[in-house]
Formats: structure tokens, C-alpha cells, sequence
């Protein structure tokens, strides 16, 4: 039995190394975080049709996501109810319905069972094809995005969002809308699916270090940071983290930082001719962020760069192996050119084979595969930075740590991991939501 407690430390700042190994404790995850909250699925802009579909994944299920004749969008464990075979091989596509090459049964874009070879011969009036459709799965959307979720006691997906929809709306609607450029570039790496998620929640402190090589061959105004060499001045960006432990770090007015020359003076631009348009659009409050770099994470394992553009979800392979759907973030409003250019600006960067991408990786899998040794899993992690310092930031009502540096997002982050992993149910962490903040301000 795994002791939740002894795992998260929330007013020290540690967590438990053998978090990233430890089998038993991938187990718990998979139950109580991947079986009760809002999974990314596809995005609008992925399955326009009537009949479009995709096929992702929640946790360890494979999850099949269709566009319905009636415009809607609906979800289904990708099985046959016969025999348990994958009913849809393609990673995506347009169909009229959908057939499993075991036996033929077939299924409607509704996911209901429609025929069966020979059903008369060989079933005769035994079988309750009402009862034999395909399992649906809850989905909800949030501006285009489309989420799943196992648990019908879970909040909507706005609720799940919560306060932190205040940052979600800067990008996803200030303009008029976000879209992603698909089909999802597709990796496997070694190792635990936390590592990444909060690396992307908000570690601005490893720029400098990690990505020193990268950020000199890319030049731009990141470069002075290559090596640690200074850190970015006073005022510069904040942290943030929320009720449900989604996070972000922002680097101030820093959107186009990585991108090239040219590709930046368009983004540039951009930016300075719709940031009043957001202001109108949604806050004033708002738009000061708008053209600013964005690293965050959406619990539990969807991250996204809005800056550079890149959009992610790691799915858990095991407790030690991940595999990472990525795609291309763009405002719906942006010119076609822009557009490519963010796209090539993104595969540079965070693509599969992208030169941060690669720095990143190589960290991500020593956290995880060193804690094979039962010496090294023994010790603690350490987030720590700025603890102490928060407060609740009064636009968004927020934790916000009030610098570019910290790890506030790290530790709003696994506050709410061990909050899901203690509770017995959802009506147990909504009795939490008025403690939420006391917690991590340590009160």
C-alpha cells in the first residue's frame, strides 16, 4: 500500500524521489489521476467532418474521438465488444462507420453496434446488440479543445479549469481563436511522464543551463541567458500555479524570443497589432501577458509553449516510458505566412527532433532511470525556490510567485497530485476548495 503522505511534502517543498519508479505508485496514478481527471482528446480544428475521427489515448486506454452528424463530438474505448480487438487501426482518418477486422462487427459514428455477420445463423435471438455498443466516454470542450474524462462525479471542464481559464483565454480566444497543426508528431521517451509536465509548468531556471549550446546557435534575445550568465532582470515574468494544479511561468513581452530574424519581426508585429484588440476583447489585465512566452501545463500531463508554439500531451507508458503526441499552436486569425513560419519556428525548437526538445529529453530520462538505484530513490526532490514568497494575485485569483525564476508551479503541482492520489472520491477534494490556497501559502 502506498503511503500518500510520506510522497509530498507541500510546506517544505519535496517530493519523494521514488515517485518517478515506483510501480506501485504508477498503479495509484492511473486510478485516481488518469481515471478522474480531464484528459486532452483533439482539437477542433483536428476533426472539422462529419465522420473525421482520431484516435488517442487516456492513461493507458486507447481512445477513439469522432465528429457526430450532428456536429458534436463523442469518444470511445477503442474495442470491440466481442472479443476485445482494436476496432480502428488508423491513427486518424474520415469514415461512415467503423468495423473490427476480427470478426466483422461494425459500429455508427454514434458507436452503436449496427450489424454482425450472420447474426441470425449463428446467434439465433441470443444477442442484445443495444446493449453491445461501443463504451463512451465523457467529453466536454473548452474553446475547441476537447477533453475525456472516466469519472461522471467530476466537475464540468470548466470548473476543472477553474481560475486558471483566466490564462487559457489569452491565447486560446483573445484573437478569436486557437488551432493546432496536425497530425501530431509522435515519440517515445524514457521516462516518467511527471518529468516532463513539470519541466513545462514552469522551470524557467533551467534555460540558461540546459539549453545553453542551442540558445547561441538560435541567437536572439535569449542568448545572453546561454551558460547562467544572468539571469532575467527583476520584473521580468511570474509564476503561477491553481486549484487543480495547473501552472504556468511567463516571461514577459518574450513570444517571439527563439524564433529567427524574420519569422520574430512578423510575430512581433503581430502581437503589437492585436494586444489592443485583446484588451477590448477580454481585460486589460489580460493583455498585458499577451505576447509574452508562456511555459505551462494543464494537470496532469498536458503542456504547451504559447511563444513558441508548441502543444503536448505525455502519455504514460508504464512508470518509466512516455509517449509524446506534439503539435503546432496557432491564433485562427494569424496570416497564412505567420503561420508557417510558427510552424517552422516550433519544429526547430520543441519538434521531435527540435534542438530544446533534445536538451530536455536527456534530463527527463536520467531523473527517471537513475532512480533504479535504491540508494539514489531514497533521497528527496527539491523545489524550494521562492517558497515563501507567494501571494494570491488578485487579477486572476491565482498563486502567483512574483518572479521569473521559482518553482511555484512545481509545487502548486504536486500539491494537487497528492491531493488526488489521498482522496477517496471528488466530493472529498471539492470539500478542499476552500483550503486550497492555505496550503501552498503555508497559513
Amino acid at each position: 500500500m502506498v503511503d500518500v503522505n510520506s510522497l509530498i511534502d507541500v510546506k517544505n517543498g519535496t517530493q519523494a524521489k521514488r515517485i518517478f519508479w515506483d510501480a506501485d505508485i504508477y498503479k495509484l496514478e492511473l486510478e485516481q489521476i488518469f481515471g478522474r481527471c480531464w484528459l486532452f482528446l483533439t482539437h477542433d480544428s483536428i476533426i472539422p467532418n462529419v465522420g473525421d475521427f482520431t484516435v488517442t489515448f487516456m492513461g493507458e486506454d486507447e481512445v477513439l474521438v469522432v465528429r457526430q452528424r450532428d456536429g458534436g463530438v463523442k469518444a470511445f474505448l477503442n474495442y470491440c465488444t466481442h472479443r476485445g480487438a482494436r476496432v480502428v487501426n488508423a491513427e486518424a482518418g474520415n469514415a461512415r462507420g467503423f468495423t473490427c477486422t476480427y470478426h466483422g462487427w461494425a459500429y455508427g459514428l454514434d458507436g452503436a453496434l449496427e450489424s454482425v455477420p450472420f447474426e441470425k445463423e449463428v446467434y439465433g435471438n441470443v444477442l442484445k446488440k443495444d446493449t453491445l455498443g461501443m463504451k463512451e466516454v465523457r467529453v466536454e470542450s473548452y474553446k475547441g479543445f476537447w477533453y475525456g474524462n472516466f469519472d461522471h462525479q467530476a466537475p464540468s471542464l470548466a470548473d476543472y479549469l477553474g481560475d486558471y481559464r483566466w490564462f487559457l483565454d489569452i491565447w486560446m480566444d483573445g484573437t478569436g481563436g486557437a488551432e493546432l497543426i496536425g497530425p501530431p508528431a509522435r515519440s517515445i521517451l524514457k521516462c516518467n511522464w511527471k518529468t516532463p509536465v513539470e519541466n513545462f509548468v514552469g522551470d524557467a531556471y533551467h534555460v540558461g543551463w540546459t539549453h545553453a549550446a542551442s540558445l547561441k546557435a538560435l541567437g536572439g534575445p535569449l542568448s545572453v541567458l546561454a551558460g547562467n550568465k544572468h539571469l532575467p532582470p527583476e520584473g521580468a515574468g511570474v509564476q503561477i500555479t491553481s486549484r487543480h494544479g495547473h501552472g504556468v511561468g511567463i516571461l514577459f513581452n518574450a513570444a517571439a524570443a527563439l524564433m529567427g530574424k524574420e519569422e520574430g519581426a512578423m510575430a512581433t508585429q503581430w502581437y503589437a497589432e492585436n494586444q489592443p484588440k485583446v484588451a477590448k476583447r477580454l481585460s486589460e489585465a489580460q493583455a498585458k501577458y499577451y505576447g509574452s512566452h508562456f511555459n505551462a501545463s494543464i494537470f496532469p500531463n498536458n503542456s504547451y509553449l504559447w511563444g513558441t508554439n508548441t502543444f503536448k500531451v505525455w502519455h504514460p507508458r508504464g512508470p518509466n516510458q512516455i509517449e509524446v503526441f506534439t503539435w503546432t499552436i496557432v491564433e485562427k486569425n494569424m496570416p497564412q505566412a505567420l503561420k508557417d513560419a510558427v510552424r517552422r519556428s516550433m519544429l526547430r525548437t520543441f519538434g521531435t527532433a527540435g534542438m530544446l526538445e533534445s536538451d530536455d529529453s536527456d534530463n527527463m530520462e536520467s531523473m527517471t532511470n537513475l532512480n533504479r538505484g535504491p540508494h539514489i530513490a531514497a533521497g528527496v526532490l527539491n523545489s524550494q525556490m521562492g517558497l515563501g514568497n507567494e501571494h494570491e494575485d488578485p487579477e486572476s485569483s491565482n498563486i502567483i510567485g512574483p518572479s521569473a525564476i521559482g518553482e511555484t508551479s512545481y509545487r502548486g503541482f504536486y500539491r494537487a497530485y497528492r491531493e488526488f492520489l489521498k482522496a477517496k472520491d471528488w466530493d472529498e477534494i471539492r470539500a478542499n476548495n476552500g483550503n486550497w490556497k492555505n496550503e501552498l501559502l503555508n497559513r
